[in-house]
């Protein structure tokens, strides 16, 4: 049992929610048991740590013992000690340490006829993780963050995605690399942009493709645009000129479920 917020592990929670000492240490944290849940089948845990005056279900203490078979640590702690580790609202009593996955594109493994989602200088985790969560839900093999300014192992990401960044095969690449890596593996690239004149319905995906995706602000960069294999715009009828991304990306994802179906 840990009852002091000024122990050292506490400290060490905490200051995982920072980038760099994620990626000092290759760990992450998983918040909620949800994600958990979903992270707990795809991976090992190094440590969980639950709070049992915060857990609303008691059906959910079975995941202890999976996590305990998983081979983690299980530490119990009071509710002031949760309240300090949690970085969501209204925590429900669920934390875990993992280790961060390496994200390469030599380690993706895409099958026959790959749809793949590419995402280039996402800021917001929570547009990342609704990303991932779509690609999920619609059967996508792979997602790809160029040039990322937000690292998937961001807990804001691992919360938006309800855990799916550890289902969803992911990467991590520069632009460069990844426009070579697609022509390698002979698929065609969407790229999405408000200035083309195509719209995104009129292109066929039904052979390997990979849907192309830029930042809200700045859209893709110029190296996207001209070695793009097409592009393509949602059709907009009022006053902005794009849709939230994680929106762009679910039409273009499910046009091309559409069309393969």
């Amino acid at each position: 049992m840990i009852s002091s917020v000024q122990n050292p592990r506490v400290k060490r929670l905490v200051a995982l929610r920072d980038r760099r000492q994620r990626e000092e240490e290759r760990l992450m944290l998983v918040e909620g048991y949800d994600e958990l849940a979903i992270a707990l089948t795809a991976g090992r845990a190094r440590e969980l740590y639950y709070c049992p005056g915060l857990v609303r279900q008691a059906e959910q203490m079975t995941v202890l013992e999976q996590a305990r078979l998983s081979g983690a640590e299980l530490i119990e702690v009071t509710e002031r000690v949760f309240e300090k580790i949690a970085y969501r609202d209204n925590p429900d009593g669920w934390l875990a340490v993992f280790p961060l996955p390496r994200h390469s594109l030599d380690d993706l493994s895409l099958g026959a006829n790959p749809l793949v989602v590419v995402v280039e200088g996402i800021e917001k985790p929570g547009n990342l993780g609704a990303m991932l969560r779509t690609a999920d839900a619609a059967g996508v093999n792979a997602l790809i963050s160029c040039d990322p300014v937000t690292d998937l192992g961001n807990p804001n990401v691992v919360r938006s995605s309800k855990g799916t960044v550890f289902c969803v095969p992911v990467a991590e690449s520069s632009t460069t690399e990844t426009i070579a890596w697609l022509r390698r593996q002979g698929i065609h690239t969407v790229a999405a942009t408000p200035h083309a004149t195509r719209y995104y319905t009129a292109v066929d995906m039904r052979a390997p493709a990979a849907v192309v995706l830029g930042a809200e602000k700045p859209g893709l960069s110029r190296a996207w645009l001209d070695q793009a294999d097409f592009t393509v715009r949602i059709p907009m009828m009022g006053l902005v000129n794009s849709l939230n991304v994680s929106i762009a990306a679910a039409l273009l994802v499910y046009e091309a479920v559409r069309q393969r179906a």
